[in-house]
């Protein structure tokens, strides 16, 4: 899917690593758009937007981040509630 080419360039992870690759940029994406949202929404599109907004951005998916791999798996559990697995 996004294999253009560079497998030649470097080595790839063992799947294994999904495991924690998964939560990593998942959080690192949410908290992005979210703190970046709070920061436009608190102040503005004002002179300093991008600096505050990465300060923002870092101090929440410091937090983000180990909550994302804490709470995988309970929302995995409670979403397996909800879906008939294969058998």
């Amino acid at each position: 899917m996004l294999n253009m080419g560079y497998s030649s360039r470097f080595r790839k992870l063992p799947p294994r690593a999904l495991h924690i690759l998964v939560p990593f940029f998942l959080s690192l994406i949410m908290s992005g758009l979210v703190s970046f949202i709070s920061t436009v929404k608190s102040i503005g599109f004002e002179y300093g937007l991008l600096l505050s907004w990465f300060i923002a951005w870092m101090l929440s998916w410091g937090v983000a981040f180990p909550a994302v791999l804490f709470t995988l798996p309970l929302a995995r559990k409670f979403s397996s509630l909800f879906v008939r697995l294969e058998e």
